[in-house]
């Protein structure tokens, strides 16, 4: 199954204002720029993990857009982001056990072997700020990276040119062998 949502967050009022020139976030902000776009993610899962709502609300745009490919019970980060979390079965921690960066994409992969899930959350980073989650459950995902063999631009494409598209594979996701299942296979082009 797969889900296109904008996730829109409560955000506190204090956070809102925070955006003024004359406010001290705007420090705390320019702290979460700093880092590589792999920092502002991993500092995105302590948050989670410490559920600790105030740097999760500075890490994440207001209005995070988020993919889903797996289960519909297997929404947990949906779930724990906008807090509709109700019961235990709702519940479930997000350990990376592998992390990943190309440019503005951020690849993290986990796995519950207690549950048999397999996960991978390709993260979009903005200017230190999360924009985009794509997120996969029990899915094989490869990425790969389009480009072109020296075309210099859209308009030079003929169909005899279309052969020369280069799209290598740049990571595989590893951890979706280890549920004990079957899983479907998935390919991510940045």
């Amino acid at each position: 199954m797969f889900i296109h949502r904008t996730l829109t967050f409560s955000i506190e009022h204090k956070f809102v204002f925070g955006r003024s020139k004359s406010s001290n976030w705007l420090t705390h902000r320019k702290v979460w720029r700093s880092p590589g776009n792999q920092e502002v993610v991993l500092a995105l899962y302590e948050a989670l993990s410490a559920r600790d709502v105030d740097t999760v609300h500075k890490l994440l745009a207001s209005d995070l857009e988020w993919w889903f490919h797996g289960p519909p019970p297997h929404q947990f980060m949906m779930r724990l982001l906008t807090g509709t979390a109700t019961s235990p079965s709702d519940s479930f921690d997000f350990v990376p056990q592998s992390i990943a960066a190309f440019g503005s994409t951020v690849l993290v992969e986990g796995c519950d072997h207690t549950r048999s899930i397999a996960w991978v959350h390709a993260w979009t980073v903005t200017d230190g700020i999360i924009t985009q989650v794509r997120e996969y459950f029990n899915t094989s995902l490869t990425v790969t990276r389009l480009g072109n063999t020296g075309k210099s631009s859209q308009s030079d494409l003929s169909p005899a040119s279309i052969t020369s598209l280069y799209c290598p594979s740049v990571w595989e996701s590893s951890l979706s062998n280890q549920v004990g299942k079957s899983v479907p296979g998935l390919v991510l082009a940045i």
